[in-house]
């Protein structure tokens, strides 16, 4: 949380500025203290603190220090532990779940509860109007793109996942207002993706982005769900990223299922019953 803030100084209004440097001066301070002494303390106006933290992504002041306090109290520090030439399993097994662990909680104290909103109301209104949810990653990001399809069809909506940049622009060419596409990449600088998220956004589609703030894309769509962590984007082998983005998915996808509501149980029950013939007694 603290690094993102630092990360965002440079956009930020002058005066938002003031209030960022207080917040990591001494972030438990800022938790504790009433929005008078803050703004006291920063030197500008009660109304700029709430600004500064709906700047950086929260809903506001009591959102921004309840994820502050989580975040400066966790006790697990979100720390990169690279894999050595010559670990051995059992340092690879704790390295790799340290680093899936510490990457969750950070994305939990980071995330703006509010942006996830947006994305399930954006969601849940193409659903309703029966218009179409399209997935596009490439890569890695192109494998998580195939779950969202998977997790998303099974609750009857319209839905199908593209991992071709080819196929991406055809069918963002075809999308139009109602129409809703997720673009998931762990770098944020794939040009197919950007091509199919400007002309899905061009034609009236809705664009929501899940990728690395600061990036092309995190700037492209309409909807930005943050997906940051220190795996660099040029790692061969990437797996927090990978891990991040379908728990986003996930998180996406029980919220379009509780919207859903009661008419989707019948749904399930009866595909789950279909496919009992498929399984061994």
């Amino acid at each position: 949380m603290l690094d993102r803030i630092k990360a965002s100084l440079p956009s930020l209004a002058p005066a938002e500025q003031r209030v960022g440097r207080l917040v990591l001066s001494d972030p438990r301070a800022f938790a504790n203290l009433p929005i008078s002494e803050l703004a006291l303390r920063s030197h500008v106006s009660k109304p700029t603190v709430v600004r500064f933290c709906r700047s950086v992504g929260y809903d506001g002041l009591s959102d921004f220090k309840r994820k502050l306090v989580g975040n400066v109290s966790e006790g697990v520090p979100f720390i990169h532990r690279s894999v050595d030439a010559d670990d051995k399993t059992a340092d690879v097994l704790v390295k790799v779940i340290d680093n899936t662990v510490a990457a969750f909680l950070k994305y939990r104290n980071d995330a703006s509860s509010s942006t996830i909103q947006k994305a399930t109301d954006a969601l849940a209104a193409t659903t309703t109007a029966g218009k179409r949810i399209e997935f596009f990653g490439v890569g890695n990001s192109g494998i998580v793109a195939f779950d969202a399809q998977h997790k998303f069809f099974r609750l009857g909506v319209n839905t199908i996942a593209y991992s071709d940049g080819h196929m991406q622009v055809m069918s963002a060419s075809l999308l139009g207002p109602g129409d809703c596409v997720v673009v998931i990449s762990n770098s944020g600088r794939t040009r197919d993706l950007m091509d199919a998220c400007d002309i899905a956004r061009k034609n009236g589609a809705t664009t929501i982005v899940i990728t690395a703030s600061g990036s092309p894309i995190a700037s492209a769509g309409h909807i930005h769900l943050a997906a940051d962590h220190p795996e660099g984007y040029d790692r061969y082998s990437p797996m927090v990223s990978r891990l991040l983005h379908l728990m986003i998915i996930d998180i996406l996808a029980t919220c379009l299922a509780l919207r859903i509501g009661a008419r989707l149980q019948p749904l399930l029950k009866e595909m789950k019953n279909n496919l009992r013939n498929k399984r061994y007694a």
